[in-house]
């Protein structure tokens, strides 16, 4: 760790990277839990729309299943199938349904996106240390971190939503990591993620941040069908989820992980010259 004076710009090297996992760094589109979600909320005779599902992901899975019942669609069909509007109990009965369902999903969600890889290797090369987050629980991470670490994916670190007071948009789990590895100051880690509240958590926490577009929630496609679209409307769709993360303070964005070696170096540069990620101003790389 490089020491510096607080009252100085940071100039020293990128330390460590945070990657979130479903859509970032595994399974690509994030298609376990949003398949979950529908069928949780199924299980009560509430139908959600993938849609409805993907609006809260990255969220701690507790609170994304509260957001869910707060939408006037879903709280209007839990009113008349129930006699009631959802409340805390009612969220507390969903998410004893979607632990279990979304543990036995992750195993088949495992496959590390194109380009995860390589990322890793050449960080490795540079020093610089993986950290990641996600909005998974610890139950859940058992079986995803295994699973990937046998496709050829082991961060340095591991951090989940239920090791910290609250997930995202809350910076804790960016804070936890950066213990973790020992990195400090904050402006020395990239936090990348898919979806805006990684966006925002790394805001918060002060870190430089990068969004991916292509392979994650937001555009929610597996990778097949995001090649099998007109380039069009690929486009235009992608130009609407960068206008979202830039509206969130993105440093960068970008279409995945594969596009991110050269965000790293970069920053390395910008950093070297004094800039800092709350400061300088947002860019999007097409």
């Amino acid at each position: 760790m490089s020491a510096f004076t607080p009252s100085l710009p940071y100039t020293g090297a990128v330390q460590a990277v945070v990657l979130d996992w479903a859509g970032t760094a595994v399974d690509y589109g994030c298609m376990g839990p949003a398949d979950v979600f529908v069928k949780v909320f199924a299980a009560f005779e509430i139908a959600v729309t993938v849609e409805e599902a993907r609006q809260f992901m990255g969220l701690e899975k507790k609170e994304h299943i509260r957001s869910m019942c707060r939408l006037p669609r879903v709280a209007g069909q839990w009113q008349a199938k129930h006699g009631q509007a959802p409340d805390e109990n009612d969220v507390e009965r969903l998410y004893a349904r979607t632990e279990p369902m979304m543990v036995a999903a992750l195993a088949d969600h495992a496959e590390p996106i194109r380009g995860l890889l390589p990322f890793v290797e050449d960080m490795r090369r540079r020093n610089v240390k993986i950290g990641s987050c996600t909005g998974y629980t610890a139950p859940m991470m058992a079986v995803l971190v295994p699973e990937a670490a046998r496709r050829g994916y082991a961060p340095d670190g591991a951090v989940c939503s239920s090791d910290v007071p609250a997930g995202r948009p809350f910076p804790w789990m960016c804070y936890l990591n950066a213990i973790q590895l020992q990195v400090y100051p904050l402006a020395a880690m990239i936090k990348i993620g898919d979806t805006v509240s990684d966006i925002e958590e790394g805001r918060n926490a002060g870190m430089w941040t990068v969004g991916l577009t292509q392979s994650g929630n937001e555009l929610g496609l597996p990778e097949n069908a995001v090649e099998a679209l007109p380039p069009d409307v690929l486009n235009r769709r992608l130009a609407a989820i960068e206008t979202r993360y830039r509206e969130a303070g993105a440093n960068y964005v970008v279409r995945g992980i594969w596009d991110c070696i050269d965000v790293v170096e970069e920053i390395g540069g910008r950093l070297a010259n004094g800039d800092h990620p709350c400061v300088c101003i947002p860019r999007v790389d097409a």
